[in-house]
């Protein structure tokens, strides 16, 4: 049952109905122990077998970790912020595997550009805002944007 924490900023927002479109059963907006707590509702007292943290706050792979049950896996693609904490005394005693790291992005383009191109695949979902390169201080709007929540990723055209 794939089932999204958080998903968005507000229970009407737009990333919510794109998590739904990429199968997404259920949307748990609560955090924190809350969300866990809406976690394990969900899943009829139990935790889920894994999850993915995508934000890169501590507190949601706080709430990431502990939304899964002892032997459990937490992936992570969110950028950290700041340095979180990850406590591996919690790691050990319920043996939670956790990894993740840095997209190889790079590694992908030569395969996928072409598709992007062509309309095969269309990266458009994601992309709420577009910009034009024109100028540097676009990207700099851009990223101001995706801070402020008024877009989950811009594209910016040349």
């Amino acid at each position: 049952m794939p089932v999204v924490l958080g998903g968005g900023r507000s229970p009407h927002d737009t990333p919510q109905a794109l998590a739904r479109e990429f199968g997404a059963t259920d949307i748990v907006a609560a955090r924190g122990a809350e969300g866990v707590d809406a976690v394990r509702e969900l899943l009829g007292g139990d935790l889920a077998d894994c999850a993915v943290e995508a934000v890169g706050t501590e507190e949601s792979m706080d709430q990431a970790l502990h939304s899964v049950r002892p032997g459990g896996n937490v992936g992570f693609v969110g950028v950290p912020h700041g340095v979180p904490t990850i406590g591996t005394r919690y790691l050990f005693d319920t043996n939670i595997a956790i990894a993740g790291g840095m997209a190889p992005a790079r590694k992908y383009i030569p395969e996928l550009l072409p598709d992007v191109l062509s309309g095969a695949i269309d990266p458009g979902r994601v992309f709420d805002l577009e910009l034009p390169l024109d100028e540097a201080a676009e990207a700099a709007e851009a990223y101001r944007a995706m801070d402020e929540r008024r877009a989950i990723k811009v594209l910016l055209r040349p």
